[in-house]
């Protein structure tokens, strides 16, 4: 039951509804109080909906529970940064990576916090509502309060207060907006006035400040328009902060145009005048990149690429945006790769970016790289010499039933010529000595398909079925070796063999007559033809 409540969750968490992941981890949590995944996921759910304080709780029970589990560090580090708390983070990001000193989510987000602490120290809020933007009570005041409960719901009014908590001077900038008063209102326990307030009051009020000999008058006079309101000053630097980002979208738009049309040097040339008017947006830099990536360019491609991810984790922009320049950078890193060891920089690159968002796109590029890396490895390693040595030292290991050994050596023989059927069908006997009857299958498997005239690797094939009890495909496998024996689609030279009446005599002899056989043995090229079945495995001797 818990399981079935955990799915759910899951399910409803990636299709972005959290407050209802939220409810079926807490209904799992009830059917399985000592489950640590539980309250980890619950944890990020809350998060994601800006429920720090109870993102910390269900973190810390996490880290409670499971002190050796470096993710549960990882949700303990988020919380603390929704709430604020940046020495905590830091400290949190670093204890998960004493665990697990690879994880990239836990040294992405030691960066961000650190990034987020060196902003806090180095300018300290002037304005004088700087410091109440700041703190996990000032959720717990916007939460708690009816009027602006419902704000926590709208991500442009969330953006908006994490903008004045990394800089609390662009609050300025905000100052219009009826949902940032409202906002001051109750963090400040003061009732602030709204247009539509001093309407309403100046309304109800002037009944009660007019004169009484002036009421005589009430009908002959014509009511006093009331003054409109003045318009709020709106400060010049954010005008000309306005002009330039809209004149910077501007010139990525002639860049993106420039680019379908494949004018590059055009494109690369609107996509820096963008840069010089607005270094917040990376997507300048990740389509500069892209154009770099058209032209052959790799170098300045991963240069790029590398601004955007360093200018978007200091901005905390959409982790998506930094998802695709790590994508980008991993692509360029590919097309410079000569040799095996070139493909781990984009590999890991690509796994970067999958922790920072789940691509399909990106997951696709990092297999491609993974199989193009163990492609050219094979190739790398390739040598026929050395595998027929290794292949010699199995057969001596397997003679002396050092089955281990003799796979170890099979193996290697393996990874300098992988074409070699024979190898495959040696290493399947061992595994079958083994008792490894899957992995012995597999091999016998692939003997067949690296060529399909060797009759060994039916033998093998069939031996293995039958000792799985799988006596209906051991008998297939029996049959299809036979028939390709009598339509000659076996070794040439065994058909030949077989088909010798004087062969036939000789394997009549072996099972009817041993004395008879004994005698044929002394003819070297009987023996010769004998020892050739036995290797192709047609007669087995005992």
């Amino acid at each position: 039951m818990a399981d079935e409540a955990k799915a759910k969750g899951n399910a409803a968490f990636s299709a972005g509804r959290f407050e209802e992941a939220a409810s079926h981890f807490s209904e799992a949590i009830d059917l399985a109080p000592t489950n640590h995944v539980l309250y980890s996921n619950r944890s990020a759910a809350y998060a994601s909906v800006h429920r720090y304080a109870e993102a910390l709780t269900d973190a810390q029970k996490t880290v409670e529970l499971k002190p050796d589990w470096a993710k549960g560090y990882s949700r303990l580090g988020a919380a603390y940064v929704g709430l604020g708390s940046y020495e905590d983070a830091i400290s949190a990001y670093r204890k998960g990576l004493e665990l697990e000193p690879g994880n990239e989510a836990l040294k992405s987000g030691l960066a961000d916090v650190q990034s987020m602490a060196a902003r806090a120290h180095r300018a300290p809020p002037s304005s004088p509502f700087g410091n109440i933007f700041q703190g996990p009570e000032m959720w717990a005041k916007l939460t708690a309060d009816p009027s602006t409960r419902s704000y926590l719901q709208q991500p442009d009014f969330v953006k908006m207060i994490q903008d004045i908590q990394r800089n609390p001077n662009n609050i300025s900038m905000y100052l219009s907006d009826q949902r940032m008063m409202q906002t001051l209102g109750v963090l400040l326990n003061v009732k602030m006035k709204t247009s539509e307030d001093m309407e309403k009051e100046s309304t109800e009020s002037e009944p009660r400040t007019r004169a009484p000999e002036q009421e005589s008058f009430k009908s002959a006079r014509e009511p006093e328009p009331e003054p409109e309101p003045e318009p709020m000053e709106v400060p010049d630097g954010e005008n000309e902060t306005k002009k330039r980002k809209a004149e910077a979208q501007k010139e990525k738009e002639a860049g993106n145009a420039a680019y379908k049309r494949k004018e590059f040097e055009t494109a690369i040339q609107h996509y820096g005048k963008a840069l010089e008017l607005d270094d917040e947006d990376i997507s300048f830099l990740t389509n500069r990149a892209a154009v770099y990536m058209e032209m052959g360019k790799y170098e300045d491609c991963i240069k790029d690429c590398d601004k955007a991810v360093e200018r978007g984790r200091e901005l905390r922009s959409d982790f998506k945006m930094i998802a695709r320049a790590l994508t980008r950078k991993g692509t360029a890193l590919v097309k410079l790769a000569k040799c095996s060891k070139d493909y781990d920089p984009a590999i890991e690159t690509f796994q970067k970016a999958l922790t920072e968002h789940r691509n399909p796109d990106t997951l696709k590029k990092l297999n491609d790289a993974g199989r193009a890396k163990k492609d050219l490895e094979q190739q790398e390693q390739f040598d026929p010499k050395i595998a027929d040595e290794e292949r010699e030292k199995g057969n001596e290991y397997f003679k002396q039933q050092q089955y281990p050994e003799a796979v170890r050596h099979y193996t290697e023989a393996l990874r300098r010529n992988p074409r070699d059927p024979r190898v495959y069908s040696n290493r399947a006997a061992c595994y079958t000595k083994l008792g490894a009857l899957p992995e012995g299958l597999k091999d016998a498997e692939k003997c067949i398909e690296l060529d399909p005239s060797f009759s060994k690797g039916y033998t093998r094939k069939g031996a293995i079925q039958f000792f799985m009890k799988e006596y209906d495909k051991a008998l297939e496998t029996c049959v299809e070796q036979i028939n390709k024996a009598q339509r000659g689609e076996i070794n040439p030279e065994i058909q030949q063999i077989l088909s010798d009446p004087i062969m036939r005599q000789v394997l009549t002899d072996f099972q009817e007559n041993p004395r008879a056989a004994q005698e044929h043995l002394k003819n070297q090229q009987v023996m010769h033809k004998i020892q050739k079945l036995v290797s192709a495995g047609i007669v087995q001797m005992r």
